[in-house]
């Protein structure tokens, strides 16, 4: 691995067409039972493989076992109904169908282990695995039973620290969270968000990341950021306790976003996951395009913690224009790299 400037993707990679619906956000299997089993796992193989061939550092398993970066692990919770659906506003975005809390949650045994036993087994890079942050979790719900969001994010950190500590000893090296709720809830966020995001990552002796995006390409968080004006802050709301928390690495959109870089400067010291490869467009940034992000956010964030990476949510695009954007993210990384070290 390069240990300066190691390249990451933030989230989700595009299915094989025989797995899901190609360009398709959330869609469903398209195999079954045993089929499906042995197709997520070849899936989860192949994404690897483009991974490793576009030249990223610290590997992922693509979310290719699952079809909802939230929904897929509290689908192997107790206490949720999956048939029992109210529409609730996502985000304080978009009205979206969501199960309902019904009764304790607990969790009745490892979602991800086995996955990363199985990409443990396929390489000796390191492993970043994602899992929903307990905010986002608890806005992607109808909560029937706790009737409190804080109440019921506590229970859902306890239930991560299960989780985390099983993902840690599989041999995954960093676990991040993911927490778009950040960018929305900062009342929330800054009274008890980031206390449970501590509480999801206690006794871990992985690192452990917190990624906060802008959301995925779809209409409902385009028409939003429309109406954010020329400068998007809502980072400062969270970076300052962030940067007192114990989480190791704080991930973030910066390229094509309208982020003030300058923002970076609120958690210095931390490791930043710099998202410099736009999701939300067929364009193919270049080598260039991605060296500019990096140069910027040197100036806030010291080299040997700076960790080059995508914005998140590349499932929606094409097979060839997501491993483009891949092999741009490492050419762009060594480019700059090789400035460092002249």
């Amino acid at each position: 691995m390069n240990t300066l400037l190691p390249t990451s993707t933030a989230g989700s990679l595009p299915k094989p067409i025989w797995l899901g619906e190609p360009e398709t956000l959330w869609s469903p299997w398209k195999l079954h039972g045993y089929e499906l089993a042995q197709g997520k796992l070849d899936a989860l193989r192949l994404s690897l493989l483009e991974q490793q061939q576009a030249g990223i550092d610290i590997v992922s398993d693509g979310e290719q076992t699952r079809q909802h970066f939230v929904t897929t692990f509290i689908e192997h919770l107790n206490g949720v109904d999956f048939e029992k659906r109210q529409t609730v506003k996502i985000r304080d975005r978009y009205d979206a169908s969501v199960p309902t809390v019904v009764g304790p949650v607990s969790r009745q045994k490892p979602v991800f282990v086995e996955d990363a036993k199985f990409l443990r087994k396929h390489t000796n890079q390191p492993i970043k695995w994602a899992l929903p942050g307990p905010m986002t979790m608890i806005d992607t719900l109808y909560d029937e039973h706790y009737k409190s969001r804080e109440k019921l994010a506590w229970e859902f950190a306890k239930i991560l620290n299960q989780e985390a500590k099983e993902l840690e000893a599989a041999g995954v090296d960093i676990i991040q969270f993911d927490e778009p709720a950040f960018n929305v809830f900062f009342d929330e966020v800054n009274a008890w968000g980031i206390a449970c995001l501590e509480r999801a990552i206690e006794g871990l002796k992985c690192e452990t990341a917190v990624h906060i995006c802008y959301g995925y390409g779809i209409k409902a968080n385009t028409d939003w950021k429309k109406t954010l004006g020329s400068e998007w802050r809502q980072y400062e709301e969270a970076f300052p306790k962030l940067q007192q928390s114990n989480i190791d690495i704080i991930s973030l959109e910066c390229h094509n976003s309208h982020v003030p870089m300058e923002l970076l400067e609120l958690i210095r010291g931390k490791k930043v996951m710099v998202g410099a490869i736009d999701v939300a467009t067929m364009h193919i940034e270049t080598p260039d395009e991605v060296a500019n992000t990096l140069r910027k956010a040197l100036q806030y964030v010291d080299a040997d913690k700076l960790y080059p990476c995508t914005n998140c949510g590349m499932t929606p695009l094409p097979q060839a224009i997501a491993n483009a954007k891949l092999n741009a993210l490492s050419a762009g990384a060594a480019i700059v790299r090789k400035e460092l070290l002249a």
